[in-house]
């Protein structure tokens, strides 16, 4: 068993000296536990293999170390029991470009995109600037405040002009690690109305409870061949401003033409990612294990504290990702939950109506952070709920 202190997750890192989104973006009295980034020094291996790196000097072009696609490929296996071939990797600057990129590259003017709201903002906001239609169903939410697919609506939201389901798998913001018999639902639906599939799995290693992420595309061979699947180590080793992401696409035709599609648009990977990707693949797994500890601990202890002082914010357990999902509605708050607890609180969180349809009268919270720092976030929360007696 890894010692967390190895690591040091407790450690509060000052991050307002450097030009970071997160901490400069509200006001300095706020705490920010909102945009997906974690308060956590990247691995000590992907940090020696940046500085060693740097220290060469020279920041040409680079294509993408054969270790990397080779650690990538192993990894499928390893995890997965997933033979792709490595010929079937494509490696991008960011999950976000990629599932932009399968919409340009497989959809044309007036064909539909479906997506499952609410849901992570750039995946929302995919289909319409480029004049594709944004069919939208919603996840139904149950009684505890998790989330499932209704298959029947799944159905009913797809047109003739249907031509992709963009795939958020673990969930963001909902926190659900859809099972393999929902993803196989899913995917016969689709096949059954010649779909392609774009399914984005960038926080597919970050999964609790003993709970396995399952890829899509490797439950079977005729699902891979319609599925163009995204991963990055970016969110699980905290390393997303360095922009290393791949594509995985065994299907020859579609891999084509995916790779003409990003010609003069999407840039390859820089130098640091690759060098930070291979070493945080290679080398990171201890590293690893331990965080899910610690986010696990995290998640628990939120959990707890608001269901315990108050249960009318509904909570259900994330599943996955380092994100809770907080129901609001019933809470009694003024206005929006967003500035409610910025105005009375100084505390930060996402508004949940940014994820779209149904998502009104939530915050999604990063509670990816030093213990210290997310006990201060609950302080900050009971300060603006106390507002209201």
């Amino acid at each position: 068993m890894v010692d967390d202190l190895e690591f040091g997750f407790d450690e509060i890192i000052e991050r307002r000296t450097t030009p970071s989104i997160k901490w400069h973006w509200y006001p300095e009295e706020a705490l920010p536990m909102w945009v997906a980034d974690m308060d956590f020094r990247s691995p000590p291996a992907v940090i020696a293999a940046l500085r060693e790196r740097a220290a060469h000097g020279v920041y040409g072009y680079e294509q993408c170390p054969a270790a990397l696609r080779e650690e990538v490929v192993a990894r499928l296996k390893r995890l997965y029991d997933w033979e792709a071939p490595v010929e079937a990797l494509v490696f991008l600057p960011g999950v976000v470009p990629g599932f932009n990129l399968a919409i340009r590259a497989f959809t044309a003017p007036g064909d539909g995109v479906m997506i499952q709201t609410p849901i992570y903002p750039p995946i929302l906001h995919a289909a319409d600037p480029i004049g594709r239609l944004d069919q939208q169903m919603q996840l139904t939410q149950q009684a505890d405040g998790s989330y499932g697919v209704e298959f029947d609506l799944f159905e009913r939201t797809l047109t003739p002009e249907t031509r992709m389901f963009l795939l958020c798998n673990p969930h963001n913001p909902v926190g659900r690690v859809f099972r393999e018999d929902e993803l196989t639902r899913m995917a016969e639906i689709c096949l059954a109305h010649d779909l392609l599939i774009c399914s984005d799995e960038i926080h597919g290693d970050l999964i609790f409870d003993g709970r396995e992420h399952r890829p899509l595309a490797a439950l079977d061979p005729e699902i891979a061949m319609r599925t163009i699947t995204l991963m990055a180590p970016s969110k699980t080793f905290n390393i997303a401003g360095l922009h290393c992401a791949f594509a995985v696409i065994p299907n020859v035709t579609l891999r084509k033409r995916f790779q003409k599609a990003r010609r003069g648009i999407v840039s390859h990977v820089n130098v640091m990612g690759y060098a930070a990707g291979l070493a945080a693949y290679c080398e990171g797994g201890p590293w690893l294990r331990a965080l899910l500890a610690y986010l696990e601990g995290n998640r628990d202890r939120l959990f707890d504290y608001v269901t315990t002082h108050f249960p009318a914010i509904k909570i259900a357990k994330p599943e996955g990702t380092y994100l809770a999902w907080l129901d609001c509605r019933e809470a009694g708050l003024p206005g929006n939950p967003q500035e409610f607890f910025l105005e009375r609180g100084k505390v930060v969180f996402n508004d949940g109506a940014i994820f779209g349809p149904g998502g009104e009268g939530f915050v999604r919270l990063n509670f990816g952070c030093p213990r210290e720092l997310l006990d201060e976030g609950l302080r900050r929360i009971s300060q603006a709920m106390a507002t209201l007696s």
